[in-house]
């Protein structure tokens, strides 16, 4: 089978034309166990399964699974910089429920959050709080603490819509 030079020559063109690849997104979710997969694994928990989708959309991005089992949001704070490192577009916050689990109080929780998103915002990345309440009893594995793998392609799909949006809304303009 012999290709025309007139058919190479608009092959060209359209791949000259066609809309550049969009730039990659740098995604960062920080949280305990149930960020990192206890009991589904990590190639089930809901970073795994977010980038995936995103990618399916037609979005690159690397999502970087940074929970820690057992975490609470003060063991979250003092990772923050080593966990999201330059370049990082979005931080995915999920708390969990150790704070109160470990006899922390809902004040310092909520504290350590604002200081978190206080934080991120300085150095210019979007904060995505991933925090439902109440959650809802069919997203329990056995012990009623970590999430199945349901709740994780659910809460993946959550979160995929919003970062989708957020990529596809216009940039504001600076004009008055």
């Amino acid at each position: 089978m012999t290709i025309s030079l007139r058919a190479l020559a608009l092959a060209a063109t359209l791949a000259a034309s066609a809309p550049p690849q969009a730039v990659a997104l740098n995604i960062v979710a920080i949280g305990a166990s149930n960020t990192a997969g206890f009991g589904v694994g990590a190639d089930n928990a809901y970073p795994a399964v977010l980038q995936a989708l995103l990618r399916k959309k037609g979005i690159g991005a690397k999502v970087t699974n940074a929970g820690v089992n057992g975490d609470v949001t003060a063991g979250m704070r003092r990772r923050l910089d080593a966990a999201v490192p330059k370049g990082t577009d979005i931080v995915i916050l999920q708390p969990g429920g150790n704070d109160l689990r470990f006899f922390g109080t809902k004040e310092a929780r909520a504290a350590n959050l604002a200081a978190m998103v206080h934080d991120l915002r300085a150095r210019g990345i979007r904060v995505i709080v991933y925090d439902p309440n109440p959650i809802p009893p069919d997203w329990y594995q056995w012990d009623h603490i970590h999430f199945n793998t349901a709740a994780h392609a659910k809460i993946a799909a959550i979160l995929a819509v919003q970062i989708e949006a957020s990529v596809k809304a216009p940039a504001p303009s600076n004009k008055p």
